[in-house]
């Protein structure tokens, strides 16, 4: 996620970011908020992860990646939200929205690749 957040939002919308400039932190204030950028990549990733593994008891990539979709449904909603009440263009919104389903449906498919559930135990 954080790879992909990378290239898709550092580097191929990073123009479109520049458009709004008083939006965003400056780039030399950019390291000071580092760390809590790898937090949330982390806090997705691993909300993500417990999602698949208690909705997806039988795992795979399909499964996964359809999860993935569900999640970045949500996240798109809250994409308008900002767009509504942030001068936000258009450009910028229907970019993130791209990169919510691109990211998690990626996302999800790895994790429900990756995944393998445990033994189901039965009581005697």
């Amino acid at each position: 996620m954080f790879l992909f957040g990378f290239v898709w939002y550092g580097h191929l919308m990073h123009g479109i970011h520049n458009e709004v400039p008083a939006l965003w932190r400056p780039e030399a204030d950019f390291g000071t908020y580092f760390p809590w950028l790898i937090f949330g990549h982390v806090v997705m990733a691993f909300f993500l992860t417990m999602l698949c593994a208690r909705f997806l008891p039988a795992g795979g990539a399909g499964a996964g990646a359809r999860l993935g979709i569900m999640l970045a449904l949500v996240y798109i909603g809250n994409d308008f939200i900002i767009y509504a009440v942030q001068p936000l263009t258009t450009k910028i919104l229907c970019g993130w929205i791209v990169g919510d389903l691109i990211m998690f449906a990626i996302a999800g498919a790895i994790i429900g690749a990756i995944y393998k559930p445990g033994a189901t135990q039965t009581a005697i």
